[in-house]
């Protein structure tokens, strides 16, 4: 299973499931990151956390904790 952390600065991917449940699964839908929308990493801060993503033409940071509940592909 490869997830949202393991793809570098610059990779793009594809959601392809989300894992977690409660407000922290819905805070994540909400934001836009949906099974079958194109991810881009574009930032990742020096120490890891949080993460600068490209999704559907704005830009979102997530945590590093949010980014390993979200199955890629």
């Amino acid at each position: 299973m490869k997830t949202l952390n393991d793809i570098e600065i610059g990779g793009r991917a594809v959601i392809a499931r989300l894992h977690g449940e409660g407000a922290v699964r819905r805070r994540i839908l909400d934001m836009g990151l949906v099974k079958g929308t194109e991810v881009l990493v574009r930032k990742v801060a020096p120490i890891g956390d949080p993460i600068e993503l490209t999704v559907r033409g704005y830009e979102l940071s997530i945590r590093k904790d949010e980014a390993a509940m979200i199955e890629v592909v």
